[in-house]
């Protein structure tokens, strides 16, 4: 049996975030001893050593809770996990081209620069200039 700092430490996870994952029942609620203190099983490390990971590789909390809920049912089709995991795939994917198009921005920005005078300076006017700025590019960095 842990304690509650223990499956902290063990996993990186914040207390304040493991009570939270228990709040919204990712995690079960332990057991107690007679003073009211937590006291977690293997499992709870497993299963939240799951979720950390999951977070890590970016699923939503509900991704998350749909992966434990096909784990829990081991008997279940992976088709569904693989959807999951691809749907992951395509945001990751989309993230990536929009910070593709913003690192573009950037250095155009920079390239542009003439190092003259701050009145003068082309990475001011850009940032002023919300309609020349990004304008093939919406949501960068959204």
């Amino acid at each position: 049996m842990l304690t509650i700092g223990a499956l902290s430490r063990k996993t990186g996870t914040k207390v304040q975030t493991i009570r939270y994952y228990e709040q919204i029942n990712l995690l079960p609620e332990p057991e107690r001893t007679a003073g009211g203190q937590r006291r977690y099983r293997n499992t709870d490390l497993d299963r939240l050593s799951f979720i950390r990971h999951g977070r890590q590789l970016g699923f939503s909390l509900e991704a998350i809770r749909e992966l434990l809920t096909l784990a829990d049912h081991p008997q279940q089709s992976c088709s569904q996990a693989d959807s999951i995991a691809r749907r992951q795939l395509e945001q990751v994917q989309q993230r990536l081209l929009r910070l593709k198009a913003l690192e573009q921005e950037l250095q155009r920005m920079i390239s542009e620069c003439t190092g003259g005078d701050s009145g003068d300076c082309r990475v001011l006017e850009v940032l002023r200039d919300h309609s020349e700025c990004l304008t093939d590019h919406n949501n960068i960095g959204e």
